[in-house]
């Protein structure tokens, strides 16, 4: 029988409980809550000594839950540094603007991420650094507007309540807040977890809105929800959950895939097409989903159609009344008239791609 000597099973022994110590330590995270953009309300401090409600809140989550430490600013160049950032496991970004200048700044914060560190985003972390190509990269996606505003309640598809990051949301559950539509994203990168359910909620657009996913970059992971524009979901214990859930993922403290899955979200894009299609024709929707699924000429023939329409539609809306403060009172009523009838003929536009976009989905 082979002996193994004390001094070695004691070095054993200490391996062993150094990596469990290790791995029981609390997280470290880097918490950003900058706006050098629109500042969102969750994220105004109250004074300068007092922390904003997205700050209060990830501080009782890590205490509560043991599973990571906070430190807060809203000094991006202070913070955001190599020698810096190697004291954090994870970055956390409910930001606005560009943070920090051209060069090594922002190629510090991708290494960090890609060298096996995490990221956490919220809301309008996507409408953050839009001059940075590597940044709307890691993120994959550029905020380019939100038809579902803040005092709207919307409901959403869950694509896979078996995973850990969203299992606490149900296959499809409603939630009041704001949610962005996207520049600049690829499906091909990212795994979405929830959608927009453009079916049951309005007003409909014929495309993909992803609202939750996750992604490998590099060694690292990235975790991102656009839920958090009102402060009611800051102060929810679901969202509570499932933000601690998506911490967790970022940091490796549990698993679950990170494949992107492009057939998933190709198949939410089609239902959005016919939802949209069949609402614009005033007629159900259900029919014309299950065509989708057998005919990919007709989907493809409706979704050009929706996609011209839904311009034209846009185009309408866009045509706004001159402001009376910043309109000469002698031009006033001039600008008004000419308003007016550029929508009218923007209406005429939009009324016959309306009628082909009913004729294609008809035929």
């Amino acid at each position: 029988m082979k002996l193994f000597r004390l001094p070695r099973l004691l070095t054993l022994a200490a391996l062993l409980l150094a990596l469990a110590s290790a791995e029981a330590a609390p997280k470290k995270l880097l918490v950003i809550t900058q706006s050098k953009g629109f500042l969102h309300s969750p994220v105004k401090r109250p004074g300068p000594d007092q922390l904003c409600l997205v700050e209060q809140q990830m501080k009782e989550l890590g205490e509560k839950s043991g599973v990571f430490t906070t430190d807060f600013s809203q000094d991006a160049i202070a913070v955001l540094t190599k020698e810096n950032l190697a004291k954090y496991d994870a970055l956390f970004f409910y930001t606005t603007g560009s943070l920090l200048p051209a060069g090594e700044p922002r190629e510090a914060l991708l290494d960090f991420i890609k060298s096996g560190k995490g990221f956490i985003g919220t809301h309008s972390a996507t409408d953050t650094f839009k001059d940075f190509k590597g940044y709307t990269s890691l993120i994959n996606g550029s905020f380019a507007g939100h038809p579902w505003g803040g005092g709207g309640t919307y409901t959403y598809v869950n694509h896979e309540p078996s995973h850990p990051v969203v299992a606490m949301m149900g296959s499809e559950f409603q939630w009041k807040d704001e949610t962005y539509q996207y520049n600049d994203y690829d499906m091909k990168a990212v795994r979405v977890l929830y959608s927009l359910d453009m079916v049951k909620s309005n007003p409909k657009r014929p495309y993909l809105v992803p609202v939750c996913w996750v992604r490998e970059y590099g060694t690292g992971r990235l975790f991102y929800t656009n839920l958090g524009h009102n402060e009611a979901t800051w102060k929810d214990a679901k969202f509570h959950e499932h933000l601690l859930a998506g911490i967790k993922w970022a940091t490796k403290l549990i698993d679950g895939p990170a494949t992107p899955n492009p057939e998933v979200q190709q198949a939410e894009f089609n239902r959005s097409v016919v939802a949209f299609a069949a609402s614009i024709a005033g007629k159900e929707a259900s029919p014309y989903l299950a065509k989708a699924k057998s005919d990919a000429a007709w989907l493809a023939n409706v979704a050009a159609a929706a996609t011209t329409a839904s311009k034209a539609q846009d185009a309408v809306g866009g045509v706004r009344d001159p402001d009376p403060k910043k309109t000469k009172p002698e031009e006033l009523e001039a600008q008004k008239a000419a308003a007016k009838t550029k929508r009218a003929e923007m209406q005429v536009k939009f009324e016959d791609e309306k009628k082909k976009l009913i004729a294609a989905l008809d035929k």
